[in-house]
C-alpha cells in the first residue's frame, strides 16, 4: 500500500482576523511575515496577504526560477484570490483593480538590505480605473509613477550608473522640478505624474531595451525572484557577513494589499516605536508624513514630522522653532489627527505587552482608516537595549532571566567606548545641530562617499542622506552625518543597529559632492577635516574632541549583576600589564587566564638584555643576561599580582621564537655590535642562525624552556619570588605557571619537574612557601589526543584556540587573509574560524581534551584563552563543553559574563 506524504505549504495566508501562522514560525515565514500572521490573530488591522517562506528562497537558489515558479504557482494564485476576496477588488482588473506591495522578510530584522515593491499591479488601464474609483487622479497617477520608479530599480536594474551619478528616475523628476520652479514631490500637477510616467517608461525602454510590462501577473513574479535575488545582493551579503548571519538563511517573500497614504491630506504614512530607540526611555514615539508612501519616511527624501506631541515640542526645541510655528507648520500627528494617534497609542500598548519587548511599528492611514503594517522587535542601540531589559524587568514584563536573554550581547561592546570628556565639551564650538539618531561620541576627519569611507583611519561620513548601497561605508566610518532624514530614516535605523553614533536631518549643511565640501553658514569644511558628533544630543562639533573611558554604572551594573547571579562558568581577562589588569577587574573580570611574558620583554629597558641573552653563546653568558631581566620581569609580576589580589594569575611562559627578538635592520645590529663587544659579523651570524622556514612550528614555546633551561628557571623565580614578596605585604596570591605549546607527556614533564625544584629552592631561600599551579596550554591537536596522560601530572588546562586553530585547519592566521573573505563569500567557510570557535573541527578537540583530561582528574580546572574567549557563541560552546572559565581581553569581559549567564539559563530552559 502506497503511503502518502502530506506536502508541506510554500505559501502561508493572513488577514481578517486569522491566519495560517504565528510569532514563533521566523525561521520559516521570516520576521515580517511571523509577525503579521501573529497580529492578524490578534486583532490588529493588517492588510491581507501572503508568504513565500524562507524555504522557497533555497529552493530557487538551488533549483532556478522555473521551477520554483511552477512549484508555488497555484498557491500564489489561489492566495492572490483569498485576497481580493477580503478586499473586494480584483487583481489586473481596470474599473476594481487590487494593488499589492512585495517585499522581503528574512528571520532577523535587515533594515534597507533588500528590496520592495509597492502599488504592483499597475498599468496605463488600472491608472485609470483607480483615478475613477477613488475620485482621485492625483493619487492614481502619484501611485503609478512610485511603481514604475520602484519596480524599474529594483527589478529592471535601473540604477545610477557610478556613484557621481543619481538615479535614472530622480533625474527625470528633478528635471522637471527645475523647470517648473517647485521643490517637493507633493507639488506636482496631475499633468506632471502623467508626464514622469510617460518619461519614465521611456527612459526603461532606452535603458533596457524592452517596454515596461503591463501584465500584472508578469509584474508579479517579476517582483517576487527580484526579491529572492536581493538575498545574495551585494549590501544584503555585506550586512549578512557583519552580523555574521548564514547564507543558508535565504529571505521570504510578503505579499501585501496595498493601503495607501498618499491619498491626499486626510492620509499618511509613519514608524513609531513603542520606547526611545536610542535611549531606551519609556515614551512612545515616531515620525510620520502627511499623503505619502512608507518609503518617502524611511528614504529621508522629506524630513518627517512627530507622532507625540511631546515628541514635536522636544524636536521643536532642538530645531530653535517656537510653539506657534511648531503647531501651524509641524503640528504631532497626536494634535493633526487625535482619534488615529489614540488607535495607534492603544495598539503599540498592545503589541508591546504582547510581544513583551520594545516594537518597531510601520503604519498607513488610508483616507482616515488607519492600518498596521508591520512590527518587529526594534533595532535600538546598546544603552537603550539594557535600559529596556532593566525597565522591563521592573514593571514585571518580563522576569530576570528573560530580562538577560532579552541582551544581545555584541551590542554591549557599545556600552564600552570612550565617551565625550565633559570639560572638552565645555570648550568645543558646536557648528551646527542635527537629530540625536544614534548615541555616541565620533571624531574623525570628513569624507563624501560610502567607498571612500576608509580613506582616512578615523573617518565621517557626511551625506545629503544615505541608501542601502552606503552600507559598507557606514559600518567603516566612526560616525554618520546626514543633512536630510529624521530619527527613523536610513542613517538613523541602521547606525542604530550597527550601534554607531548618527546625527541626522541637520537642516543647515549644505553638502557640494563635486566640490567635496560642507557649507554651516559663512563656514567651508572640506574632505580630510575634523568635525566630531555628538550622537546624543546631536551636536555637530568643529575640530577633534578629548574622551573620557567608559564605566560600569546603572542599569549596565546592573545587569552585569544579574549576570554573575546565573553564571556558572568564570570569566577571566587576557592582562600583560597592571593598567590592562586594573581595567579588566573593573569589567567583572574573576581572575587573569592569560599573562604573556614576551611582551615584557619588547620594552626600550629589557630588549638589550633580552638580546644579550640570546646572542650569548654560552650558558654562563645566557644567566648573565637573565639575572639582569630577573628584577624587571620580577616587578611586572608584583604589580600585576597587586591589581589581581586575591584572585589566579595565569602566566604563560616564553612563547614566541627568539628571532622576534633580535634586530634585523643593519643599524640596530651595529649598536648591538657595539653594546655587547663582538663584532657586527657576529650579530649578522646569530641572526642568521635564528631565522626559521616555520617559525609557528619551529623553536618557540615549551621548545625553548627545554633546550634552554636558564629561562624557564629564571621566569619561575620571578613569579615565585613576586607572589613572595606580596605574601610578605598581606597581599594575597595565586600564581599559575603555564607552559605552552606542549606536544609530548614528555615535553610537559620536563618543564614541570624544573618549575616545581625551582620553586622548592627558592622556599628554601625564603623560609616561606606560596600556594602555586602548574598546568599547560592545549594549543597542538595531538596534547588534545593525549590529554588523559598529561592530566597526569597537570594542574590545569588551558586552551589557546589561536593556535589550535591555525594548526587543526592549517591556516596561518597572518597570512590567511589573503583567502578566507573569498573562502565566506564562495560558502566554503561560513566565519573566520580565528573570529568564531570552528565547533565542529577545533571545537571537538576542545571536548576530546577536556574529557580526556577530566577522566584522569575528575577536578581538572579547565578555561579557554584564545580571542574566541570574548565571542558570544564561542563562550556559549566553553559553558557546554564544561570549561571553568573563558579568558579574553578587558573590554570584552561584561560580554562574556552576560553569555555565561545566558548560556545557564539557555540550558534550563
Amino acid at each position: 500500500m502506497e503511503i502518502l506524504q502530506e506536502v508541506k505549504p510554500r505559501v502561508y495566508r493572513f488577514g481578517d482576523k486569522s491566519a495560517d501562522g504565528n510569532s514563533k514560525m521566523k525561521n520559516l515565514l521570516g520576521g515580517k511575515g511571523a509577525n503579521l500572521a501573529e497580529m492578524s490573530s490578534i486583532g490588529i488591522p493588517v492588510p491581507p496577504g501572503f508568504t513565500i517562506t524562507t524555504e522557497v528562497c533555497t529552493e530557487y537558489n538551488l533549483l532556478g526560477q522555473d521551477a520554483v515558479v511552477e512549484m508555488i504557482k497555484e498557491e500564489v494564485e489561489a492566495s492572490i484570490a483569498n485576497i481580493e476576496s477580503l478586499m473586494g477588488t480584483t487583481f489586473g482588473d481596470k474599473e476594481n483593480p487590487l494593488l499589492v506591495s512585495v517585499r522581503s522578510g528574512a528571520r532577523v530584522s535587515m533594515p534597507g538590505m533588500m528590496d520592495t515593491v509597492l502599488n504592483l499591479g499597475m498599468n496605463d488601464e488600472v491608472v485609470l480605473g483607480l483615478a475613477k474609483k477613488t475620485n482621485n487622479e492625483q493619487f492614481a497617477w502619484d501611485s503609478y509613477r512610485r511603481f514604475i520608479q520602484m519596480y524599474g530599480g529594483v527589478v529592471l536594474g535601473m540604477k545610477p550608473a557610478s556613484k557621481d551619478d543619481i538615479d535614472p528616475f530622480e533625474e527625470i523628476m528633478e528635471h522637471l522640478k527645475e523647470k517648473r520652479g517647485i521643490q517637493l514631490d507633493t507639488e506636482f500637477t496631475i499633468q506632471d505624474l502623467k508626464d514622469l510616467v510617460y518619461d519614465f517608461k521611456d527612459a526603461v525602454k532606452k535603458r533596457t531595451g524592452h517596454d515596461f510590462p503591463t501584465n500584472p501577473w508578469d509584474q508579479l513574479w517579476g517582483a517576487i525572484i527580484a526579491v529572492f535575488n536581493s538575498w545574495n545582493g551585494d549590501r544584503a551579503v555585506y550586512y549578512r557577513n557583519m552580523n555574521g548571519y548564514p547564507a543558508d538563511w535565504g529571505t521570504a517573500v510578503n505579499v501585501q494589499a496595498m493601503v495607501y497614504g498618499n491619498m491626499g491630506d486626510n492620509s499618511g504614512t509613519g514608524v513609531c516605536f513603542t520606547r526611545d530607540a536610542g535611549t531606551g526611555e519609556n515614551v512612545f514615539n515616531g515620525e510620520y508624513l502627511i499623503n505619502a508612501q512608507g518609503e518617502d519616511v524611511v528614504a529621508g527624501v522629506r524630513t518627517p514630522q512627530q507622532i507625540t506631541k511631546l515628541g514635536s515640542e522636544r524636536w521643536a526645541e532642538l530645531a530653535k522653532i517656537d510653539d506657534d510655528d511648531r503647531t501651524e507648520n509641524y503640528p504631532s500627528l497626536e494634535e493633526l489627527m487625535p482619534k488615529i494617534f489614540n488607535e495607534l497609542n492603544d495598539y503599540q500598548d498592545t503589541l508591546e505587552k504582547h510581544y513583551r519587548d520594545m516594537q518597531d511599528m510601520e503604519f498607513t492611514i488610508q483616507d482616515g482608516k488607519l492600518w498596521i503594517l508591520q512590527t518587529r522587535n526594534g533595532k535600538r542601540t546598546g544603552a537603550a537595549m539594557v535600559k529596556i531589559a532593566m525597565d522591563l524587568l521592573k514593571e514585571k514584563m518580563i522576569d530576570e532571566k528573560e530580562a538577560l536573554l532579552l541582551i544581545e550581547a555584541n551590542k554591549l561592546d557599545e556600552l564600552l567606548h570612550p565617551v565625550f570628556d565633559l570639560s572638552a565639551l565645555k570648550k568645543a564650538h558646536v557648528i551646527a545641530q542635527g537629530l540625536p539618531a544614534s548615541p555616541g561620541a565620533a571624531t574623525g576627519k570628513i569624507v563624501f562617499f560610502a567607498d571612500e569611507a576608509s580613506k582616512y583611519k578615523n573617518s565621517i561620513l557626511v551625506r545629503i542622506e544615505t541608501s542601502p548601497e552606503d552600507l559598507e561605508g557606514m559600518n567603516i566610518a566612526k560616525g554618520i552625518l546626514t543633512a536630510r532624514g529624521g530619527m527613523t530614516s536610513h542613517a538613523a535605523v541602521v547606525a542604530r543597529g550597527m550601534g554607531k553614533c548618527c546625527i541626522s536631518g541637520a537642516g543647515a549643511l549644505k553638502i557640494n559632492y563635486k566640490t567635496r565640501t560642507l557649507t554651516v553658514g559663512e563656514h567651508e569644511y572640506h574632505e580630510g577635516d575634523w568635525i566630531s558628533l555628538n550622537g546624543s544630543t546631536g551636536n555637530i562639533i568643529e575640530g577633534k574632541v578629548a574622551t573620557a573611558e567608559p564605566e560600569l554604572s546603572g542599569e549596565f551594573a546592573e545587569v552585569m549583576a544579574l549576570s554573575d547571579k546565573y553564571g556558572v562558568m568564570k570569566v577571566r581577562t587576557n592582562a600583560d600589564s597592571p593598567k590592562d589588569a586594573k581595567v579588566a577587574r573593573g569589567f567583572g573580570a574573576e581572575g587573569i587566564g592569560l599573562t604573556r611574558t614576551e611582551h615584557m620583554f619588547f620594552e626600550v629597558d629589557r630588549i638589550k638584555a633580552m638580546r644579550e641573552m640570546i646572542l650569548a653563546d654560552t650558558v654562563k653568558g645566557r644567566k648573565q643576561a637573565l639575572e639582569d631581566l630577573l628584577p624587571m620581569q620580577r616587578a611586572d609580576f608584583e604589580g600585576i599580582f597587586e591589581a589581581m589580589e586575591g584572585l589566579s594569575v595565569t602566566i604563560r611562559l616564553l612563547d614566541p621564537p627568539l628571532h622576534e627578538f633580535v634586530p634585523h635592520q643593519l643599524a640596530t645590529q651595529k649598536e648591538l655590535a657595539e653594546d655587547m663587544h663582538i663584532s657586527l659579523q657576529a650579530v649578522k651570524i646569530k641572526v642568521s642562525e635564528l631565522e626559521e622556514f616555520n617559525p609557528m612550528l619551529g623553536h618557540r614555546g615549551c621548545r625553548l624552556g627545554n633546550t634552554y633551561p636558564e629561562i624557564t628557571e629564571m621566569q619561575t623565580r620571578a613569579i615565585i619570588e613576586a607572589a613572595l614578596n606580596l605574601k610578605e605585604k598581606g597581599i594575597i596570591c595565586k600564581p599559575e605557571i603555564m607552559v605552552p605549546l606542549i606536544g609530548t607527556v614528555k615535553e610537559f614533564e620536563f618543564q614541570e619537574e624544573l618549575i616545581r625544584r625551582t620553586a622548592k629552592k627558592i622556599f628554601e631561600e625564603r623560609h616561606d612557601t606560596v600556594e602555586y599551579l602548574v598546568g599547560t596550554m592545549i594549543e597542538i591537536p595531538r596534547a588534545a589526543l593525549m590529554a588523559d596522560l598529561i592530566a597526569e601530572k597537570a594542574d590545569f588546562f588551558s586552551f589557546g584556540t589561536n593556535d589550535l586553530t591555525q594548526m587543526t585547519f592549517g591556516y596561518s592566521r597572518d597570512d590567511a587573509g589573503k583567502f578566507l573573505p573569498i573562502y565566506i563569500e564562495k560558502g566554503i567557510l561560513k566565519v573566520d574560524p580565528f573570529e568564531v570557535l570552528d565547533q565542529e573541527g577545533v571545537g571537538q578537540l576542545v571536548k576530546i581534551g577536556t574529557e580526556r583530561g577530566r577522566s584522569t582528574k575528575p577536578n581538572l580546572k579547565v578555561g579557554l584563552c584564545g580571542e574566541h574567549g570574548g565571542e558570544p557563541s564561542s563562550v556559549e560552546f566553553c559553558y557546554n563543553s564544561g570549561m571553568n572559565y573563558v579568558s579574553c581581553s578587558p573590554y570584552r569581559v561584561p560580554i562574556a559574563r552576560l553569555v555565561s549567564a545566558q548560556a545557564a539559563i539557555k540550558a534550563t530552559l
